[in-house]
Order: C-alpha cells, then structure tokens, then sequence
C-alpha cells in the first residue's frame, strides 16, 4: 500500500538506526524530546527504542491534548453534564480522565447525566437539530489538528439556525506549549537539545510557525510523520543538526505538510476563534496567548457564557506523577504508581488513559 508499506520497511530502518549510531559523536548524549503523543506511541508500537544508540535518550512531551487539560476543566464539563436538559458530547479519551476525587464523566453517566461518545462533532450539530428541545454541549478538545472541525461546525450550526448547540471550547496551541516548556527557569529547555514536531498540528499551521520558538532557545526542531522509517530519518536530522551547531526548523514529513501549513483551516479558525488572555495547562501552569475562545460574534455558542460555570479548586492525585511526565522530565515507567496502582483499566492520570499519553503507550 502506497505511503505505509514503503515507510516500514526493516531493512531501511536498520540501515536508518545504523546511520544514528555512526553520527552520534563519542562520550555524547543527544536528548530528544518527541513533542507529539502519536510519536510516542508509534516510538513503542514499532519497538524503536531496540534499535537506537544509547546516546540517544528520548523524552516524552506535552503534546496529548487531552493530558495537558486540567483537571478543573473536566470537573467543568462534568458540571456540565449534570445541569437539566443537557447532553454533553465528547470524544471518547474525555469521558475517561478522572477529575478530581478521580470522578470522570463516564461516572457521571453511569449516575444519570447523559453524556455520550461521538466519532465527530458533526454528529453533535446532527443531534442537536434532531433534539431541539434539548440542549447539545460538545466538549471540544485538541490542538490546531481538530480546530478547523469545530470552527465548521459552529458555522454550520449557525447557517442551520441552531439554538440548542453550544461548544465547551478547550482547543490549545502548540507553539505556544512549546515556548512555555522552554521558558522553564533558571536554565530555560536544559534537559531537552531538540525536538520532533508534530505531523499532524504541521499540517494545519506548517513549519514556518516553529521558527521562532527554535531561534530563541537555539533548539532543532524537525517535524515527522507517525512511520518508524519517518521517526528513525527525523532522528538523524536532529543528531546532524545538533552535530553542526544548527537550530534550524526542518520537515522530514514534506509530502504531507508545507511551510505555511493549510491557508484554508487557518481562515476558518480565524474566522470563528480568537486567542484567551491566558490558559492553564497541567503540568506547564498558566500560559499567556496559548488557547482559543469563541468570538463574540459566536458568543450564542458558547457553553462558558451561556452557562456560567464556578471556578473551583482542582485536586490531582497526589501520586500522580503527569505534570512531571508531560515535561520529559521523568520517564513514565519511573513513576511510583506506574502499572502498580495506575493501569489503563484504573487510571490515576490522564497520561494513562488517553490514545496518545506517554504513560498509556509505555505500559503498552
């Protein structure tokens, strides 16, 4: 099959690795964080780690948006789902992370709230057309990748004349994600000497948007696509990169993203969201600029102005080593509840229950 069977080939992957281990240079290590959930799994999935050098030590990063959502804002959608007449709507990793007193929104459902799995937020704008007499929350989550899905529909939503969809706006931005983990103090990004970028997020917005965050921090970014031959070549480019002293911005992954991304999915999201003041991230705190909110004139949309939520206090489990994860600081497997109390039957922290978190894909 064509742009999968080419790119798993294991005789090109051992001559891939093969390159990685004359490139690294002796007595050095090359720390290289896979910003991307997807790339971890694929890293695990196709057993990667067997085949590169022990120069290089791979980090795990933030990039799962349904890891890095606090807790408070689950514990808002689980509100939510409890106010009468509504039926809140999510993708399925959502309806499993545990707010807190580890209170998730399939718990809620199970106590009568009715919440429920869709594929698409289409089906959302379907449902609500369907049932006017109730109202349809979308508990909408992702970075840029799934932005420009909920933008359409809230377009299509308005064109319908729809008064009974609203969209519970959680969309965050990875540049911004990567600036805050860089910006770390006192010595900003010391742990990390380069980055895989995320294939999917660089199909919306493209390379150029990574360029300032690599030349402030002097750090390689090389963007990847989610095969093991696509991850082995990205890993290569950064060992070079890192060899000559570059930090350049570079696209292993050129026959699906372009340097300024997808003009079209930039306009919608243009069109329909406006940057929050600022948002708060597990495990990298509040940060400025870093999330989208609708516009006002979107505001008959909106879940958070139609119903005004409390602000409460957010309780993680004080075990759970997520925040620490998120920000390649610790391996997953070093966490002392790993696999012992939290599995992905019993999790503890969203690393462990979404598709994408780093704690998921190592127990796997």
């Amino acid at each position: 099959m064509k742009y999968i069977e080419e790119f798993r080939d294991a005789a090109l992957a051992r001559t891939l690795a093969q390159a990685i281990g004359q490139a690294v240079e002796p007595g050095r290590t090359y720390r290289l964080m896979e910003f991307c959930g997807g790339h971890t799994h694929a890293i695990y999935r196709y057993g990667l780690p067997g085949l590169l050098p022990k120069a290089i030590k791979m980090l795990h990063g933030p990039g799962c948006p349904v890891c890095v959502l606090p807790i408070a804002r689950v514990d808002q959608a689980i509100e939510l789902a409890g106010r009468p007449g509504v039926i809140l709507c999510s993708y399925g990793d959502m309806l499993r992370v545990p707010g807190s007193d580890r209170r998730t929104l399939l718990q809620a459902k199970a106590e009568g709230a009715d919440v429920r799995m869709l594929y698409s937020i289409d089906d959302a704008v379907t449902l609500a057309r369907q049932l006017p007499q109730r109202a349809i929350i979308f508990f909408a989550i992702g970075f840029e990748t799934t932005t420009p899905a909920t933008a359409l529909a809230i377009l299509r939503a308005q064109k319908l004349g729809l008064s009974n969809f609203f969209v519970f706006c959680n969309h965050l931005l990875t540049p911004a994600a990567l600036d805050a983990l860089l910006a770390d103090s006192p010595n900003p990004g010391s742990w990390i000497d380069g980055f895989i970028g995320p294939a999917h997020v660089s199909t919306v917005i493209g390379t150029a948007a990574y360029q300032q965050v690599a030349r402030r921090y002097r750090k390689p970014i090389v963007i990847a696509g989610f095969e093991p031959l696509d991850l082995l070549q990205a890993i290569l480019m950064l060992v070079r990169q890192l060899n000559s002293q570059r930090c350049a911005v570079e696209n292993q992954y050129h026959r699906v993203v372009r340097p300024n991304g997808n003009r079209l999915a930039q306009d919608y999201m243009a069109q329909v969201f406006c940057l929050r003041a600022s948002f708060a991230w597990r495990g990298l705190g509040t940060i400025a600029a870093s999330a989208l909110a609708l516009r006002p004139a979107f505001a008959s949309f909106d879940a958070e102005r139609h119903f005004p939520l409390a602000e409460r206090p957010s309780r993680e489990h004080p075990g759970c080593a997520c925040p620490a994860v998120l920000r390649g600081q610790l391996d997953p497997a070093a966490c002392q509840l790993f696999a012992v109390a939290c599995t992905p039957a019993n999790p503890l922290g969203a690393c462990m229950v979404s598709a994408e978190g780093a704690c998921a894909a190592v127990y796997a």
